[in-house]
């Protein structure tokens, strides 16, 4: 069974009494693999919704994510606030399985919309935010000596570094194999380059990070360490 017969055979047995469906995610694109899932996204009229839930459906690995009309609005305003929102997505860019009553278009209309607009800018005080705690993961990367520790440190630093690149490219944040897709848009070649960099830490290398990091760091004004301060800090 295809993904799309199984995605449908899914909400039939799930929710046969719903008003629309949508198919999105990796498994609707050309970056498909052997392991994509179905992400199927559920428009009820009411209860159960919300809820998702994640299972097995003839050989599928399926993330079902159910919705009224009202939840998934109100859902996806809480996640474009964040500058990240799945929800949206898989209903912007993916597959309108079925539609009974106008709810599905309308749906997808404001998400494309919404996507297209792009996410609300990133507020001063949280690119500071980014620019410390990568300051302070240098700091420790070129203190340390230790390999183990090398590798926990590099990796972070890679992921905090790329997800700094698309709030200053303004871009939607993303983390996995998202993060490095919208690198791939937002900063082409820096996800390769970070690839490289960890490699050579695992060498015993950690120049080639360092210097990496301080390139997307001078994007957004540079290290940042003494003069930090947050009221209300709490661990």
């Amino acid at each position: 069974m295809d993904a799309i017969d199984a995605a449908r055979a899914v909400v039939e047995e799930h929710h046969p009494d719903a008003r629309a469906a949508f198919l999105g995610g990796s498994v609707v694109t050309a970056r498909r693999t052997a392991m994509s899932d179905l992400d199927i996204v559920v428009v009820l009229r009411g209860a159960p919704a919300p809820y998702r839930a994640s299972f097995r459906h003839d050989g599928w690995p399926v993330e079902l994510f159910v919705h009224t009309e009202a939840t998934w609005y109100a859902y996806v305003e809480r996640e474009v606030r964040k500058r990240r929102s799945p929800l949206l997505w898989m209903c912007a860019a993916g597959l309108l399985l079925f539609d009974t009553d106008g709810v599905g278009a309308r749906i997808a209309a404001d998400a494309r919309k919404l996507t297209t607009a792009g996410p609300p800018g990133v507020p001063a005080e949280e690119i500071d935010d980014r620019r410390y705690a990568i300051t302070d993961l240098l700091d420790d990367l070129s203190g340390s000596t230790d390999q183990g520790e090398q590798l926990f440190i590099a990796t972070e630093l890679a992921r905090r570094t790329g997800e700094l690149a698309l709030a200053v490219g303004g871009s939607w944040n993303a983390s996995g194999k998202w993060l490095a897709r919208g690198l791939d848009t937002t900063a082409p070649g820096l996800g390769l380059r970070l690839h490289h960099a960890v490699r050579e830490v695992l060498e015993g290398q950690v120049e080639p990070l360092i210097g990496v990091v301080d390139e997307v760091l001078g994007q957004a004004g540079g290290r940042f360490w003494a003069g930090y301060r947050r009221s209300g800090w709490t661990p």
